[in-house]
């Protein structure tokens, strides 16, 4: 995962924060520049309409691109002031041109959406180990009936590569219903009789 990826994940971005920020809109992308540290370095950050995140560092004494700053074995107090101005930069952006989401794919955060707005149920992550198991419980009794989390595909399935589910809980008979149809599975870490997963890859 680059640094931007990490900086912006679990967040959206708002293009019109950014046009008020500062950024220039170039076709299908929108770009910022700023120069850093006494003019000797130029940030620019590029984002386009699908909310990918590039950034580059430019040497202007030299006028190219300057990478040292991503090696994580380089230190020392010259590259840690480049490599701290430009995560700055970066977290001024999230902070002022983004909104947070809970989850990491979008249908994970659609159907997040729809249970605040319909249930005022908001999820809560109660393990730190697994930050990003996200919990719906019923505002009444605070009893689970949904969980999301970020799994290996192959948790589940015969397949490899990360993934978001969501477990459901059902009565039993609606859970022998839905295993026959696509996307939906045996419970992962729960009560087989009780919840069923589904993937969150928009199938």
């Amino acid at each position: 995962m680059s640094l931007e990826q990490d900086i912006f994940q679990r967040t959206k971005i708002d293009f019109n924060k950014l046009v008020a920020y500062g950024f220039q809109k170039e076709c299908h992308q929108y770009v910022y520049i700023q120069n850093i540290l006494d003019n000797s370095f130029q940030v620019v950050i590029t984002i386009n309409t699908d909310e990918d995140i590039h950034g580059k560092m430019i040497d202007l004494a030299f006028h190219e691109e300057y990478i040292n700053f991503r090696i994580k074995a380089q230190t020392g107090e010259f590259i840690t002031n480049i490599r701290q101005e430009y995560e700055k930069i970066l977290n001024d952006i999230k902070d002022k041109c983004t909104t947070p989401q809970y989850f990491i794919y979008p249908q994970a955060n659609r159907i997040t959406d729809y249970i605040i707005k319909t249930y005022h149920d908001y999820p809560d992550f109660p393990w730190t180990s697994d930050p990003h198991y996200g919990v719906f419980r019923h505002h009444n009794n605070q009893k689970w009936y949904a969980l999301m989390m970020n799994i290996n595909k192959n948790k589940i399935t015969s397949e490899n590569g990360d993934v978001e589910i969501i477990n459901l809980k059902l009565k039993e008979e609606h859970i022998l219903q839905l295993l026959q149809e696509n996307g939906f599975y045996r419970a992962y870490h729960m009560n087989k009789k009780k919840w069923i997963s589904i993937i969150l890859d928009g199938t």
